[in-house]
């Protein structure tokens, strides 16, 4: 019996062990989980609703089923432990002079900051996270940032997919939501391209 109960305490020793091992070397995948989250708005944002709203701060949010194109990239950004709205935030309070100065604000707002898309072209800027502008498909991965100018003259912002177009193989869609909610289209370039960042 005792000889019975030492070879048990030794498997639970080992399975501890390995279990505790196996979590400390388990691979992270970020990358992958921040495409996982921007494909799971898909069919759940189905809205588009520019509304000044006021957050809660941190993790502040609008509801799930609408949002502008910005919320894609920050919802994203959430699945992987970043908070767009706190990191933009704490660095315009910090460097309130590096940043737009587009809306005639006086100092940083946590409501709205992080939801416009000049403020995180240069939060991704300011982290050394600009890669070059071009009109090659080849140069944009999946897990890229991408922000164009529409031809109405604003700016708009998405993600590049891990799925192709079917016109063109080497071309990864956008995840992004310029008017109809959350959709995965081959659009890389249908507008003018203005920013491009690789956070990954």
């Amino acid at each position: 019996m005792l000889a019975r109960l030492l070879q048990l305490s030794l498997i639970a020793s080992f399975l501890a062990s390995f279990l505790a091992f196996a979590a400390a070397h388990a691979v992270a995948d970020p990358k992958g989980d921040f495409l996982a989250g921007a494909a799971a708005q898909i069919g759940r944002t189905v809205t588009y609703d520019g509304a000044y709203v006021s957050l809660s701060y941190p993790g502040g949010d609008v509801p799930i089923s609408t949002g502008v194109c910005t919320d894609v990239v920050i919802r994203a950004f959430r699945e992987i432990g970043i908070d767009l709205q706190k990191e933009v935030h704490e660095d315009m309070k910090k460097s309130f002079a590096a940043y737009p100065h587009l809306w005639n604000l006086r100092s940083p707002d946590p409501n709205i900051d992080h939801r416009r898309v000049p403020n995180l072209m240069t939060w991704f800027k300011r982290r050394g996270k600009a890669m070059p502008v071009s009109r090659e498909a080849a140069d944009y991965k999946p897990a890229d940032i991408v922000a164009w100018r529409i031809p109405d003259g604003r700016p708009h912002i998405g993600i590049v997919s891990s799925e192709l177009s079917e016109q063109q193989p080497d071309r990864y869609k956008i995840i992004h939501n310029i008017g109809a909610g959350a959709q995965c289209e081959d659009r890389l370039f249908d507008f003018e391209i203005i920013g491009h960042y690789r956070y990954f």
